[in-house]
């Protein structure tokens, strides 16, 4: 046993960057502020199929890609409890021995899952009685779909307000369920001055900024640098910050383009401090990942959704518009017509952000961990091995 009693094993993913940015959030949170406390980070597919993740993974980020509708699909048919939804669920059984190595070697306090897979593994190891351990699990979308929800879940630590009533019409329990917010890293908890923290990057601190993010592989991109000249259309000089990611061809072209626009035009590679381009800009276009804009409201920057993927990404949006905090562009067009509006009407920014100071919680993380850490296991055996799950 540690010293305060706390050995938190924290559970992810890395299909998508969200689960891992939660988790390490919630980790760094944990070693700021109960320095005493233990705590063990792993990527659950990789530690439970080491020989099929990285091939699982692979197929399922470019099966998204190249067939979105059919992953829409999909998360739409098992959105709530049924017969598909449990056929789907039976996966997590799979790699039950490796859990059980895993929780025998760590011997957690309590175990935190930010990726449901790993959510439903702890759930039948619970249910079968195998391991008697607390569970928290934080969803890190703003969603309620059936694939997060489980009967041997302790917690649920949620974004919303929205997603907590989803769960409780889904049938769970309000007691289990604690609204935190999305837990983000520490860096997005701060104060950046707007033109200071533009000229520390290299920009003009006196033009108006947007930025472009798309993911970790920067997914908007192809369109983006094939149509950059229609931003040529924006109503005044602007600055345009373009987050390549991973994708340095993509990168090579929009810097290329850029020598021929009126506009300023930077394109950036993977970079780590995300909070100051935020900082830094007036407007961030993006797809919704839930990380994504979690970041974006603790910075107070209005949001421009563009390439919703379908299923989660769609539910985020659905939230950041009945907020008030976001609007949303159907095709290059309708971006570039938005952007004008929004440019041109800096009322219309104003009424975002004050939207964003009553919607955003700035303490998502601490409220997160200290949840975490006050969860007690309530054994559901029985009834538990009569539910879907």
């Amino acid at each position: 046993m540690k010293k305060n009693g706390h050995k938190v094993l924290i559970l992810s993913g890395s299909y998508g960057d969200g689960h891992k940015q939660a988790a390490e959030a919630i980790r760094r949170e944990i070693a700021q502020r109960y320095p005493g406390a233990e705590t063990v980070l792993l990527d659950f597919m990789e530690w439970t199929h080491p020989f099929m993740n990285s091939i699982g993974r692979y197929m399922f980020l470019k099966g998204l890609q190249t067939f979105p509708s059919a992953y829409g699909y999909v998360y739409n048919k098992t959105r709530e409890a049924n017969l598909f939804s449990y056929i789907l669920k039976q996966f997590n059984r799979f790699g039950l021995g490796r859990m059980m190595k895993l929780l025998r070697e760590v011997e957690p306090t309590v175990v935190v899952s930010t990726f449901p897979p790993a959510a439903g593994a702890m759930s039948a190891v619970r249910a079968y009685g195998l391991y008697d351990v607390p569970t928290a699990t934080v969803i890190t979308d703003h969603t309620d779909h059936s694939y997060w929800v489980y009967p041997e879940t302790d917690k649920y630590l949620v974004g919303s307000d929205t997603v907590r009533d989803g769960l409780i019409q889904a049938g769970v329990p309000a007691g289990r369920i604690e609204v935190t917010g999305i837990p983000i890293r520490p860096e997005f908890q701060g104060t950046y001055e707007s033109a200071q923290t533009r000229r520390l990057l290299g920009l003009d601190p006196e033009l108006p900024t947007i930025l472009f993010m798309g993911g970790g592989c920067g997914m908007m991109g192809g369109e983006l640098a094939s149509k950059l000249e229609a931003f040529e259309a924006l109503p005044v000089r602007t600055q345009l910050v373009v987050v390549c990611g991973n994708n340095e061809k993509l990168r090579a072209q929009i810097t290329e383009l850029a020598s021929h626009s009126r506009h300023r035009i930077l394109a950036t590679g993977y970079v780590n401090n995300v909070h100051e381009w935020m900082a830094a800009a007036d407007l961030l276009v993006t797809k919704p990942g839930g990380l994504t804009i979690s970041e974006a409201m603790a910075m107070k920057l209005p949001i421009v959704i563009y390439k919703s993927l379908p299923g989660q990404e769609e539910d985020n949006a659905r939230f950041l518009l009945q907020a008030g905090i976001a609007v949303k562009a159907k095709n290059m067009n309708d971006l570039i017509g938005q952007l004008g509006i929004l440019l041109r009407s800096p009322s219309l920014l104003y009424t975002m952000r004050e939207n964003l100071g009553r919607t955003r919680r700035s303490n998502a993380s601490a409220e997160a961990v200290r949840i975490v850490l006050e969860t007690r296991s309530e054994r559901r055996y029985a009834a538990a091995l009569q539910e879907i799950w």
